[in-house]
């Protein structure tokens, strides 16, 4: 199955989603930095570079986005809608599946 992913392109302090949203994409950062804070303090969780995917919790879980991201400078991102991860995760081992619920919840408890 060949698929084109979309990509987008945010220049610096563009919010990519805010906290509360329905998580309906992650995001494979393909250049760039994104950094993940909270958006009554503006407080930055994370920050994450070239290769690394942000906002998948909201995929794993169903819930609601826990922080918000937005550009560190400029960045392309590679957008995962949920179907797409959804099918993927049907054809991971079940015990990867409940383990990445588990640890979904537990970071947004830390949160």
């Amino acid at each position: 199955m060949s698929e084109v992913l979309e990509r987008k392109m945010y220049q610096d302090g563009d919010r990519i989603f805010k906290e509360g949203d329905e998580g309906l994409y992650a995001y494979l950062v393909q250049s760039g930095n994104v950094e993940i804070y909270k958006e009554t303090t503006e407080q930055v969780l994370s920050s994450v570079g070239p290769g690394g995917v942000f906002g998948e919790m909201a995929l794993i879980d169903g819930k609601p986005r826990a922080a918000s991201a937005r550009a560190a400078g400029g960045c392309t991102v590679v957008v995962i809608n949920r179907n797409n991860f959804q099918q993927r995760m049907k054809k991971s081992d079940p015990f990867v599946q409940g383990l990445l619920k588990i640890l979904a919840e537990t970071v947004r408890r830390m949160g």
